[in-house]
């Protein structure tokens, strides 16, 4: 059984471990603002605040591992759509930040 959907609700980790890098041009079919972007090669772009280290995604609000929730979930692009509750890089995230993983 897979873990437990909601547990993106009060997580967060994985906007503030990875790089959110994806084609340029995804940005503009998502509608997404392009004063949140960063960009880090002539065909990629980057949010903002995920080429910093340490990462913590513009589109973030809340605090990692109490109450998180991205403000563009519904635009987001596949890097974030990828990354899957309970997958390798959600627990990796989540032992960066000193969560426990995900019970399945």
């Amino acid at each position: 059984m897979p873990a437990d959907p909601s547990a993106c609700l009060t997580c967060g980790a994985c906007c503030c471990h990875f790089r959110v890098s994806f084609y340029w041009q995804e940005a503009e079919q998502r509608g997404l603002d392009e004063s949140k972007l960063v960009q880090i090669t002539p065909w990629r772009v980057c949010f903002s605040g995920t080429e910093s280290q340490p990462p913590r995604c513009v589109h973030l609000e809340g605090s990692v591992g109490t109450h998180a929730a991205c403000r563009i979930y519904e635009q987001r692009p596949h890097p974030c759509r990828e990354l899957q509750v309970g997958d390798e890089k959600c627990l990796k995230a989540r032992a960066a930040h000193g969560l426990p993983p995900l019970e399945t």
